[in-house]
């Protein structure tokens, strides 16, 4: 089995993917040497500032607004569990086991560092818990996203102390139980380590990579769906020549535009560029431009998530640096735990997503209007309208979540509550914004499940009229294929939930995408 050696700066999102799904057949976990060099000086560097008597945040002082008391030596252990067990108020369901590894993995890296004190022992313990499979439950909301996701991040630490709860083989134990069937054995934490577990951004983070991977499948797959309406409608793929976007040259609208051009290539379904009807609806002919848009934000999603992966952001900092020989112990106090980059972009990527939930329902709509279709395809896609309804409430359910989409659109990270009596004073909501995403995601998903069996349907419609011989686009082809596995052409009305849960799982599975790209093409 493949070993991911963790340094604190070279974690990517393939990474946390592998570790985040793969669970039992995921790749182990260790510390490369460097770094646990560097976890060993920081963790020494503690204990010097200890019996040099050094006021330090949250080593020999309370946290918060308890940042003026002084903690005697004989409490300092007692102080890091203390700061676990009353911070761990998180409420709400947990969060599944992925999103759990994916927290585990990331603050593990973070602490890989050298830069937050903790005992190399206790590092690696977490490291273990995730090689053996102990997923602490942690409740998905009380973070405010400054310092870090405090709530979050303590019930994750709680199991290390033999406390709170956790998932392990299917069941939900005792913190204590659980490390005892995994053969684990829990730790007394010593100074800044419960801290250092606390504090920091890793929740954040954990949900914001995994719903970037998510948003940058969907971005494709909208394109696929986009390709198949306008196969359906009797488009053309005129608005999408490169001369076109050559002369707005935004970069993602100029890939997503060849993306589309190599999904219709070929197709015998799209309209002469010779035909009177010399284009087509904006939801078909703008394509280019708004998908293009929404890649700008998973690109920059993505850029701050590398970023934030390999980055320091709990609080205070430890350096130790040699200076004339010697060792220097700085401790620096900050703010890198603040969620801010984090909650912007998971907010400009929440909205940006949502509208390709729009445009998406907008096709499904021209797809089921024969008036706004020009009679290409019978009202509702069914031959025997009035005795069925055909497709005509699969829109609603489109417009419901596309309307419910517009309400989590509303940023987060445009509110603060002050916390703390005052001290902190501006916080980020950045777990806010990214919970937000997800359900925007997951109603994203099944809109263009529901696109693709309205398209699907329409491209039968067609076959009748310009006959079954006729190929569709080189990419959307195999998508056609796929979806026929699953769902059947629906002759007379049925009930259709299962068929869109069963093409909601294609989606979210990537298997949408695999299939229009699977003459090895790359977009």
């Amino acid at each position: 089995m493949q070993t991911i050696f963790l340094d604190g700066s070279s974690l990517t999102f393939d990474h946390v993917q592998a570790v985040a799904y793969g669970a039992a057949g995921s790749p182990s976990l260790a510390l490369g040497k460097e770094a646990a060099r560097r976890v060993e000086r920081a963790a020494e560097a503690v204990q010097t500032l200890l019996r040099r008597g050094t006021v330090a945040y949250g080593i020999t002082t309370g946290f918060g607004a308890f940042k003026d008391r002084i903690i005697p030596p004989e409490q300092v252990e007692q102080l890091q569990r203390n700061i676990l067990v009353s911070h761990a108020v998180g409420v709400g369901a947990p969060f599944d086991i992925p999103t759990t590894r994916a927290l585990m993995l990331i603050r593990a890296n973070t602490l890989a560092r050298g830069h937050s004190g903790v005992r190399l022992s206790t590092l690696e313990l977490l490291l273990e818990m995730l090689n053996r499979g102990v997923h602490p439950v942690i409740p998905q909301k009380g973070s405010l996203g400054a310092s870090g996701d405090l709530a979050p991040l303590a019930h994750m630490a709680l199991p290390l102390i033999g406390e709170g709860w956790a998932e392990y083989q299917g069941e939900i134990l005792p913190g204590a139980e659980a490390m005892r069937r995994a053969g684990l054995e829990t730790v007394k934490l010593a100074a800044k380590e419960g801290l250092a577990l606390t504090n920091g951004t890793a929740a954040m983070t954990a949900l914001g990579v995994l719903q970037t991977l998510r948003a940058e499948r969907y971005s494709q797959t909208a394109d696929i769906a986009g390709c198949l309406s306008l196969e359906a409608l009797n488009g053309t793929d005129l608005a999408f020549d490169a001369r076109i976007h050559a002369l707005r040259p935004y970069p993602r609208q100029q890939e997503c535009a060849a993306y589309l051009r190599h999904l219709l290539e070929g197709s015998e379904f799209t309209r002469e560029h010779s035909s009177l009807n010399v284009q087509d609806a904006y939801t078909l002919r703008c394509i280019p431009q708004v998908h293009g848009a929404v890649r700008d934000a998973v690109a920059y999603a993505r850029w701050i998530f590398e970023i934030e992966l390999n980055a320091v952001t709990d609080n205070p900092l430890i350096f130790v640096e040699e200076v004339q020989g010697e060792e220097n112990i700085t401790v620096l106090s900050g703010g890198n735990f603040h969620g801010e980059p984090l909650a912007i972009a998971m907010d400009y990527l929440a909205f940006a997503v949502a509208e390709l939930g729009n445009i998406s329902e907008r096709r499904i709509m021209r797809l089921t209007d024969e008036c706004s279709n020009t009679h290409v395809l019978p009202a509702f896609l069914t031959r025997a309208g009035g005795l069925n309804s055909g497709f005509m409430i699969l829109q609603y359910t489109a417009a419901a979540l596309a309307t419910e989409n517009k309400v989590l659109s509303h940023p987060a990270s445009v509110d603060t509550i002050p916390t703390s009596a005052n001290v902190e004073d501006h916080v980020s909501m950045g777990m806010t914004a990214a919970l937000k995403l997800r359900d925007v995601l997951d109603n994203v998903e099944r809109i263009l499940a529901i696109e693709l069996m309205s398209a699907a349907q329409g491209i039968d419609f067609r076959k009748q009229a310009i006959g079954a011989e006729k190929r569709l686009g080189r990419g959307t082809r195999g998508v056609y294929a796929l979806l026929r596995e699953q769902v059947p052409f629906i002759e007379t009305d049925t009930m259709m939930a299962g068929y869109v849960e069963q093409v909601r799982q294609l989606v979210a599975q990537g298997k949408v995408v695999e299939a229009a790209n699977q003459r090895s093409f790359r977009a």
